[in-house]
């Protein structure tokens, strides 16, 4: 299997760490109204972003459009870029002794924003010596042609762009039931589209999603496989409190899979993954005291420890 680390050994001769980035004033299509409201009934980003302080967080004044460089909230979110990133790289450069880099925009959509922003933005991160390169996290209903050919001017300055496309299942049921806000009916060209600029597209699925079966899982990830792609990340579905997905639990309408359940199918998808992929993840730690369940999530180590005997069984090194 190629791992993330794997890839970045043989692509620079040295680990890389990703450094996660929560830029302050960034949403979604299906948060702020655009779509849908609410966000995905899974979604509380600060599980996974705990840089994210959503109390914090101002509306940007997209349609004012003032001198980019005079905004004093682009100001706010270049500070905060810088900050995290300084935070988080000084302490893999004490402790992990690393040197380099992957910008990675996390939290909300990261492409839901003009041009002239997020061209500031990245072009912030990027300039950084040690960054290698850039990963974002977005929507394939979210990109554009103009975003696109941008970044591709990055990939010609032999800078590693991977867009990452949120797509956690191709089923439209479970799209309108999960609150997507989106079909899947374009998700082939702007995979395409991005690829052949030679920007490396990574996938999300999500495991375990309700009402999902077994098949349905397969499918999601055998389509996504079809179309092509560059990365994949596989992970289980989680309940974080003041959800939709929250409620759900706690009115017995929806039982979280079990560690044991996602390990047979992970095993079941790496067979089926081609070895040139990269696997950027398979799992999900949960940083949060507001974790429901499935409790096995708030335990990285543990999860890991199992899955990795698991796979070694199968014959699959992680």
């Amino acid at each position: 299997m190629l791992t993330f680390g794997r890839y970045f050994q043989r692509r620079f001769g040295e680990r890389v760490r990703k450094v996660p980035l929560s830029i302050p004033g960034f949403t979604c299509p299906n948060i702020d109204g655009t779509l849908a409201r609410g966000g995905c009934i899974f979604c509380k980003n600060e599980s996974f972003s705990p840089s994210l302080n959503s109390q914090e967080v101002p509306k940007l004044p997209f349609k004012l459009k003032p001198s980019m460089q005079e905004n004093p909230i682009l100001q706010q979110q270049i500070q905060a870029l810088n900050i995290q990133f300084e935070t988080q790289s000084e302490y893999h450069r004490k402790k992990f002794k690393m040197r380099k880099f992957l910008a990675y925009f996390q939290s909300f959509t990261n492409t839901y924003a003009p041009l002239e922003t997020l061209k500031i933005l990245y072009n912030e991160a990027l300039k950084r010596k040690e960054v290698v390169g850039i990963s974002i996290g977005t929507r394939f209903d979210s990109i554009t042609l103009d975003i696109l050919d941008y970044l591709a001017e990055w990939v010609q300055k032999d800078k590693e762009v991977w867009v990452e496309y949120g797509v956690q299942s191709i089923h439209q049921r479970t799209l309108e039931l999960i609150n997507r806000g989106h079909d899947c009916s374009a998700l082939e060209y702007w995979v395409d589209e991005a690829r052949k600029r030679g920007i490396k597209i990574c996938i999300h699925l999500i495991y375990g999603l309700p009402e999902e079966t077994d098949e349905m899982i397969l499918a999601s990830l055998e389509e996504v496989l079809r179309i092509g792609l560059d990365g994949l990340k596989i992970h289980p579905l989680y309940v974080m409190e003041h959800t939709k997905l929250a409620q759900m639990y706690k009115a017995g309408e929806y039982m979280p899979i079990s560690l044991e359940h996602y390990g047979d199918l992970l095993v079941k998808s790496l067979k089926l993954i081609p070895a040139d992929v990269v696997m950027h993840r398979i799992s999900a730690g949960v940083h949060s005291g507001d974790l429901l369940a499935p409790k096995w999530c708030m335990d990285k180590n543990i999860q890991m420890n199992y899955l990795r005997q698991l796979l070694r069984s199968h014959g699959i090194e992680y």
